[in-house]
Parts: C-alpha cells; structure tokens; sequence
C-alpha cells in the first residue's frame, strides 16, 4: 500500500472515528442530560448547539469523512481492505443522507420555533430516533474500516 493510500485510509478512519463520537454523544450524553431539563432549557441549549456546530471544523471532517473515506475505497479498490472501505463509505453516506433529511430539518424548525412546550414535543423524540440512526451507521463505519485493517493486515 503506498504512502498516499496509507495517509487517505487514516483519515477517512480518523474522521468516522470522530463524527461517530460525536453522535454518540449526543446520544449517550448530551440528550439524556437535556431530557431532564425543563422545555426551555432543552430548546435553548439545543439552538445554542445546533447554531455553533456549523462550523469550519465540523463542515470539513462531517463532508471531508465522506470525501476521504470514498477516496480511501477507490485508490485501495485493488487490496484487500476494499469491500472494507467500500462498506464503511456506505454507512458513513448513509449517516449523512439521515442528518440531511432528518436532524437538519428538525433543528431548523426548533431554530423557528417561539413555544418551548410544543417545540420540545415536535423535535427531541424525533431527533433522538434520527441521532441514534446516525450514530449507529457511522460507528458502523468506523469498526467496519477497523476491522478491514486488522483483517488485511493479517492477509
């Protein structure tokens, strides 16, 4: 495996390793935490997050994870760790077809929303279903593209 396909294959593991513990997280942590909150409390933090998430460093490794990890699975189509990365690209696709079209849309309507108590009934359920589904697939990913190292390096 050459230098260039070696340092690819890293960062796509280091960014669904990180967008991975980020969804976690979220749904291990911060949304229980905020489930025993008041409405308000929930739905300001929340605005809070959702606004300052948007940022350089979380836009590259969240779109740059897909980028680098579709990468990986094309300058390593002729070894072993292929089906690997493909796999974990997939999921990891499939991760951010479910923020886009789920968690987004609901931070945007909480982001318009002015009643705590009916803002905190249409989003947390749903956001947290939506995060759960999305932590899975990339943690899929990660231990997918883990998994793919250690099976080829024992090839």
């Amino acid at each position: 495996m050459t230098a260039l396909r070696q340092t690819i294959l890293v960062l796509g593991v280091t960014t669904t390793g990180l967008m991975a513990g980020l969804f976690c997280a979220f749904a291990y942590a911060v949304m229980p935490g905020l489930h025993r909150t008041d409405a308000r409390t929930l739905v300001t933090a929340m605005q809070k997050i959702n606004a300052a998430i948007v940022n350089p460093v979380f836009l590259l490794l969240f779109f740059g994870g897909l980028v680098v990890t579709v990468a990986a699975a094309w300058l390593c189509r002729h070894e072993a760790i292929a089906p690997w990365v493909i796999v974990a690209a997939v999921l990891y696709l499939l991760g951010l077809v479910v923020t886009v079209a789920f968690n987004i849309p609901l931070n945007d309507r909480l982001a318009a929303a002015t009643d705590p108590d009916t803002a905190r009934a249409a989003f947390e359920t749903a956001w947290v279903r939506w995060n759960l589904v999305r932590a899975v697939l990339h943690t899929g990913g990660f231990m997918v593209l883990a998994a793919g190292l250690v099976v080829s390096s024992s090839a």
